[in-house]
Parts: structure tokens; C-alpha cells; sequence
């Protein structure tokens, strides 16, 4: 009966989306705080997207993906930065049209939203210290011991228990919450997908990150690890956007994320 009532609200608000959309305007919602997928900076270019409230402009790998179906329904693309707990509701809301936001498809997920067809497909990684004690860890067993954390409400918080003898900490909100306690030592570690650990160590050159040896890492399913956009159930524009995706091959898949991950503003602070 909850699952049913789910899909009722989310179809009626499908319907609402589609007037919404006629006016000519995608908002899509993104975390604009999650690099390479998407980040939030003051200056335009022919890489970035309007953030709606008027605040500056978004790039990353999400902004490339969501141009590309904006083109494609013939649409003016506006991002509406959301914090990640708020993205769903916002979507279920009437608030945004789609979720592009480096978010997995996962089967909790879609008992209240739809998802479309993977637009990437990643990795999870450990991020640490180059001078830390864990910095040559090769599989989950090599971290027994240490301080490990996940952002607050993700499949990554989820998986911390997979690491033998873990302390597992408190999650916590943003990747740059997490990145200020593993550089001031509060904790030892912090779960990500590979594209965002190579943004991470890329903008603070004293981290790295454990890419585990084959099958001595973590557990998880294609659809914990992969990205999709999420729409109401009953939106119009599944199909349109699977074709868009579609057209996307997997070597121009990687190199648009080499490209966000090169791109991205390098903050240390």
C-alpha cells in the first residue's frame, strides 16, 4: 500500500512537471557541491549552466550530461542547487524536473522516484592521507582499526561495516566536511566513488586514495555504483532522455569526466 501511494503522488506530480516544462525551462537539481560531478563557481563559461537562484553558474560532469538532454527536449537548461537530503522530495515536490547529480539508482531509491537508463558507472575508493598510516592499504583488511566515514544518507555509509574491525564515525553532510576531518587527523578515511577521489586529491595534494586490489574490496551491486537520472514515475521524457544517453559511448563518457575532473576549481582551503 506504500509503495502504491508512492507511485499515485509521484504520477500526479509528473503531470504537474509537464506543464511546468511546456514554459520551455529544465530545472534540474544538483548538489552543485560535489566535484567532478558538479560544483558551484562566479564565472561563466561554455562549460556551465545558470544557477537559478541567481548565485553563479555550475559545471562538472552532471551540468555536461543535463546540457546534452536540454538540447535534445529543445530547452533552456537551469540548474537549482539543492542540498542532497532535499533532492527526492524536491523532485516529488514539483521544485525540479530531474536529478542529475552523480545519484545511484538504488532499490530504496526507486520505491519513491524513477530512474532513467546508467549515464556512468563507478568505483567505490577510500580516500586518506599520503603520510597516514593506511596510505598503502591494497584490500578492505588493511584499514582494520582505522577512523572511516561516508556522507550522511548515501549507499556509502551503508558499506563502511564491510571493513574488517572499522571504527565506523559519524557521517557527515558534504565531501568537504569530510575532506577538513581527514586533513586535521579526526578521522582516517572516507568512502567515494573513483571520480570523486581524483577531484578530492587532485584540489588537496597531501590525500590519495585506495583503489583495492580485484575482489578485495567492497560489495556492491552495478546499481550501487552506477548513475542515473532521476525523474517521476510517468514523466514523458524517460525515453527521450535513454536516447540521449544512448548516443553517449563509453570513451566519450570517460574522457567528459577527465575533462570535469581537469576543470574543476583546485580549492585547498
Amino acid at each position: 500500500m506504500k509503495q502504491l501511494i508512492s507511485l499515485f503522488l509521484c504520477l500526479a506530480v509528473a503531470l504537474t512537471a509537464v506543464s511546468v516544462c511546456a514554459e520551455g525551462v529544465l530545472r534540474v537539481g544538483m548538489e552543485c557541491g560535489y566535484a567532478p560531478y558538479n560544483w558551484h563557481q562566479l564565472a561563466e563559461t561554455e562549460f556551465t549552466a545558470p544557477i537559478s537562484d541567481g548565485s553563479g553558474f555550475a559545471d562538472g560532469y552532471d551540468v555536461q550530461i543535463a546540457r546534452r538532454i536540454a538540447d535534445a527536449l529543445d530547452m533552456e537548461l537551469s540548474i537549482v542547487k539543492t542540498e542532497w537530503d532535499g533532492l527526492p522530495m524536491s523532485l516529488m515536490s514539483g521544485n525540479i524536473d530531474l536529478i542529475i547529480a552523480g545519484m545511484s539508482p538504488t532499490q530504496e531509491r526507486r520505491m519513491t522516484i524513477d530512474f532513467t537508463d546508467n549515464y556512468y558507472q563507478s568505483e567505490l575508493v577510500v580516500v586518506v592521507r599520503k603520510d597516514g598510516a593506511y596510505a598503502e592499504a591494497k584490500e578492505l583488511a588493511d584499514l582494520n582499526g582505522a577512523t572511516i566515514v561516508a556522507q550522511l544518507n548515501t549507499f556509502h555509509d551503508t558499506v563502511v561495516e564491510q571493513i574488517p574491525g572499522v571504527r565506523h564515525g559519524m557521517p557527515m553532510e558534504t565531501f568537504p566536511a569530510m575532506i577538513v576531518a581527514l586533513r586535521s587527523g579526526a578521522i582516517d578515511g572516507y568512502i567515494a566513488e573513483r571520480p570523486g577521489a581524483e577531484a578530492d586529491v587532485m584540489a588537496n595534494p597531501e590525500l590519495t586514495y585506495i583503489q583495492f586490489e580485484e575482489g578485495k574490496g567492497f560489495e556492491a551491486s552495478e546499481d550501487d555504483t552506477a548513475i542515473a537520472v532521476g525523474l517521476v514515475y510517468g514523466s514523458p521524457y524517460k525515453d527521450k532522455i535513454n536516447e540521449v544517453l544512448a548516443g553517449i559511448s563509453e570513451d566519450e563518457r570517460v574522457q567528459i569526466m577527465m575533462d570535469a575532473t581537469e576543470r574543476q576549481p583546485l580549492v585547498t582551503e
